[in-house]
């Protein structure tokens, strides 16, 4: 399914926090719904062309930029904010089909939906046991 774990998140953020390299947070739900594995991403005031979204293997990366260019001959009063570039990533496990990731961005918020892959579906299988035949649902992990 999803990786749950990862050991080098809490370390990146605490690079970023230390070195003055705020970026902007990107918040994620995940559920499974179905056949399929949705993840949905916060990301607003993100310009949806600044997103990238690259799967490499079972890795999932989401990338974005929220920018804040305030002009010249502009004084800035408060800025809390954050700006800049933020990358997450997700493990994916081998029973999701990463050829077939769909995404969509709508008011703030990136959904990615990822199908379980055919293998990993639970099937049904014929059995013959002497003159009859009967059927049973096979045991496939999803």
């Amino acid at each position: 399914m999803l990786m749950r774990f990862d050991p080098f998140r809490d370390l990146d953020r605490l690079t970023k926090q230390l070195w003055g390299g705020a970026a902007i947070a990107m918040p994620m739900d995940a559920y499974r719904s179905g056949d399929e594995v949705v993840a949905t991403f916060d990301l607003p005031g993100v310009d949806p062309e600044s997103i990238e979204l690259t799967v490499d293997g079972n890795v999932l990366t989401v990338a974005a930029e929220r920018r804040f260019d305030p002009g010249e001959g502009v004084e800035v009063l408060v800025a809390e904010r954050p700006h800049g570039r933020s990358t997450r990533q997700l493990h994916l496990g081998d029973s999701l089909d990463t050829e077939q990731v769909e995404a969509r961005y709508d008011d703030g918020v990136l959904t990615v939906r990822v199908p379980v892959a055919a293998h990993a579906k639970a099937r049904r299988v014929a059995i013959s046991t002497g003159g009859r035949q009967g059927e049973i649902t096979a045991g496939a992990a999803a």
